[in-house]
């Protein structure tokens, strides 16, 4: 396993995330293709042998089973210290007003509950999941920096919005004196690649690292275009991020695989923890073979050729993802 800094910040990280949203009790939160926690808990394990340092999850996958789930693997695999344990807040987690979005009632509520399901004291990065518009951005920053402040949470991050409202929470944070964030956790992979146009500049001036959410597209980097599977079948948002314009990219894809005699997985991942803004890609998994896919990535080095290949195809995408 390779480790990066986190931005600017001191933080280690694993060069690769497990992203948690894929364990969680298929009952709860309509998403039927999670694992649950029988089939989640060897894929922790395995990843933390692997050296996957990095857990990621969010208090609104599955109605808060996944974060109990990673919270007991993580008590009976590892130690606190030795893990970057990270959780998000703004989804609804109960009907009626305040049971979502990133008001100092939610939010302050919400890191106590994620805390107990996690069964820890804090959280090393506390990430706000996405925009709030009927959330004055001072209201959200000053009661994140109260988090921080009273020891909930080391570090903060954002993830999945317009660069313009990213500048706008830092600069409110700076103004302040409240804790700015240091990570941008995002939609990034060889489908679709709009944030290269202003979130990642952005992120490298301000020395934000960059966490990019579905490397591989959902699966759809690593197998003939149109392939059916039951996420794919089930998961109503991912069919609103691509379409039929992404197959040339994916043909590149395996094509480059093939001809290297390894996994197209391997491929897109070894693209996307190459590029210059991004420090850790965020894997979801469902059998080992995607975590020994994603750290045999790391030693995967595409030549110019190559990363021409893949990168030659690509169409401009709307904005997708952002609410």
């Amino acid at each position: 396993m390779h480790y990066r800094q986190l931005g600017r910040t001191g933080l280690q990280v694993s060069a690769v995330t497990l992203g948690c949203m894929s364990f969680g009790d298929p009952a709860r939160g309509g998403h039927a293709w999670t694992l649950p926690e029988e089939q989640s808990r060897p894929l922790i394990a395995r990843a933390l042998e692997l050296g996957m340092t990095f857990l990621d999850t969010a208090n609104v996958y599955s109605d808060g089973s996944s974060e109990e789930i990673v919270g007991r693997a993580i008590q009976d695999f590892t130690t606190r210290e030795e893990v970057v344990l990270a959780t998000k807040v703004h989804g609804r987690m109960r009907p009626g007003p305040n049971g979502a979005g990133l008001s100092r009632k939610a939010i302050l509520h919400e890191i106590d509950a994620s805390l107990t399901r996690l069964g820890t004291d804090y959280v090393d990065l506390y990430q706000i999941h996405r925009w709030d518009p009927l959330t004055p951005i001072e209201e959200t920053m000053e009661a994140l920096h109260d988090v921080v402040r009273a020891g909930k949470a080391r570090y903060l991050g954002a993830s999945s919005m317009y660069a313009w409202q990213f500048s706008k929470a830092q600069h409110v944070a700076e103004r302040h004196g409240w804790t700015p964030f240091v990570s941008m956790q995002d939609h990034y992979n060889l489908l679709n690649r709009e944030e290269e146009r202003e979130m990642f500049p952005l992120c490298v001036d301000m020395g934000v690292g960059v966490l990019p959410w579905s490397p591989l597209a959902r699966g759809r980097l690593t197998r003939p275009w149109g392939t059916a599977t039951t996420r794919t079948s089930s998961d109503a948002f991912g069919g609103t991020l691509y379409d039929d314009s992404d197959r040339e990219v994916v043909d590149a894809v395996l094509a480059v695989a093939q001809a290297r005699g390894v996994p197209a997985a391997q491929v897109a991942m070894s693209w996307a923890v190459s590029r210059p803004a991004v420090t850790s890609p965020i894997i979801g998994v469902t059998n080992v073979g995607h975590l020994e896919d994603a750290v045999a990535a790391l030693d995967l080095v595409l030549d110019d050729a190559e990363v021409k290949a893949l990168e030659g195809p690509y169409r401009p995408h709307g904005i997708v993802g952002f609410a």
